[in-house]
C-alpha cells in the first residue's frame, strides 16, 4: 500500500517537473521581444535593454528556468509584463471563480450522467433506452460554448429567469450568485455529461455481463437490488477514470465559456493575457492549470485504492 502511493507520488512530481519544463521552453522560443512589446515600437534600445534588465529576461534560461521554478513554489510569480502588478494574487482570484464554474459543472454532469447511463445501459434493448442514447450523441456533438448561448436565448433573453451575464463573489451577493452561476455551470455540465452518460452506460453494460451479477439475481436478488449492491462499485472505475480526464476538458472548456457569460475567471485572464502579449502572466496560467490536472489525476489514483479492493491487496 505504501509502496504504490509513493510511486504514484514520484510518477506526480516527476510529471510536475517534464511539465514545467516544457512550459517554460515553449514560452521561451516563442517570437518576440516582451520588453519591446511592453514599451512599443518606438522605444529607444537602451529603454528596451533596462527593461530587459529588470524582467530578467538577458539571463541564461536555465537561470531564468530556476527563478521562475522557485516563484512557482513559493507562490511568488513575480510581475505582469503589462500592468506592473504581481501575478501572483491575479491567478489566486481568479482561479476561485474557475473553480466555481468547473466544480459545480462536473457535480451537474454527474447528475445527468449517472442516473441517465444507468437506465440506458439496463434498458439499452428498449425503445426508452435507444432514445436516451440518441439524445446523448446530440449533448456530445454541442461545444460548450453553443449550448451557452442557447441557454441564454431562452432563460435569460425570452423567458428573463436568468442573468444573460456577469459575476458577482458569492460573499456579495448569494442569491445573484447562484442566478449568474447557473446558466454557464449548465452549459458545462450539460455538454460533459452527455460524453460521461456514454461512458457510464458501456460500464454499467458490461456489469450486468458477469458472473457474480447473475449470481446474485440467481439468489433472489431483483435486477436493480442486484446492480446497487455489487455492480456500480465495479462499474465506478473506468468512470471516475473518464471524470479525470472531463475535469481537463472542463478546465478548457471554461476559457470559453467564461468570454461568453463575461466572467473573471482563470480562462478570461488567460485569453486577455494572450491578447496582450504577456508572456509571463501566460506561462504562470498555463502551468498552474497543467498542475491542477495533475493534482486531479493523482487523486483519481489514490481513488483507485479506495474503490478497488484488489489494488489494496496487490499492494500488500
Amino acid at each position: 500500500m505504501l509502496l504504490r502511493l509513493l510511486r504514484r507520488t514520484a510518477v506526480f512530481l516527476a510529471s510536475l517537473f517534464v511539465s514545467s519544463i516544457a512550459v517554460f521552453t515553449f514560452m521561451a522560443v516563442l517570437p518576440g521581444d516582451p520588453a519591446r512589446v511592453t514599451l512599443g515600437v518606438n522605444a529607444s534600445d537602451s529603454a528596451v535593454q533596462q527593461l530587459r534588465d529588470e524582467f530578467g529576461l538577458d539571463r541564461p534560461l536555465v537561470s531564468q528556468y530556476a527563478s521562475w521554478v522557485h516563484g512557482l513554489v513559493t507562490f511568488r510569480l513575480g510581475d505582469s509584463y503589462v500592468s506592473n502588478a504581481a501575478i501572483g494574487p491575479q491567478i489566486a482570484d481568479r482561479f476561485q471563480v474557475t473553480l466555481w464554474l468547473v466544480v459545480t459543472g462536473m457535480v451537474i454532469a454527474v447528475l445527468i450522467a449517472v442516473p441517465v447511463g444507468t437506465v440506458m445501459a439496463i434498458r439499452h434493448r428498449r425503445l426508452s433506452g435507444v432514445l436516451l442514447s440518441g439524445l446523448s450523441q446530440v449533448g456530445v456533438a454541442v461545444p460548450a460554448f453553443l449550448a451557452g448561448i442557447l441557454l441564454i436565448t431562452v432563460f435569460a433573453v425570452r423567458l428573463r429567469w436568468l442573468p444573460a451575464n456577469g459575476w458577482t463573489p458569492p460573499v456579495v451577493d448569494p442569491g445573484m450568485f447562484l442566478k449568474q452561476l447557473v446558466l454557464p455551470a449548465f452549459s458545462l455540465g450539460i455538454v460533459q455529461g452527455a460524453v460521461l452518460t456514454r461512458y457510464v452506460r458501456s460500464a454499467v453494460l458490461d456489469v450486468l455481463r458477469e458472473d457474480y451479477l447473475r449470481t446474485a439475481r440467481a439468489k433472489g436478488l431483483r435486477p436493480g437490488q442486484a446492480l446497487v449492491r455489487h455492480g456500480l462499485r465495479n462499474a465506478a472505475i473506468p468512470v471516475v477514470t473518464m471524470l479525470a480526464l472531463q475535469l481537463a476538458t472542463l478546465l478548457i472548456g471554461a476559457v470559453v465559456v467564461e468570454r461568453v457569460f463575461v466572467i473573471p475567471g482563470l480562462g478570461s485572464l488567460l485569453l486577455d493575457s494572450v491578447a496582450n502579449r504577456d508572456l509571463i502572466m501566460i506561462q504562470d496560467v498555463v502551468m498552474v492549470l497543467v498542475v491542477a490536472v495533475l493534482l486531479v489525476n493523482f487523486l483519481v489514483d489514490l481513488l483507485y485504492i479506495a474503490i478497488d479492493p484488489r489494488l489494496r491487496a496487490g499492494a500488500s
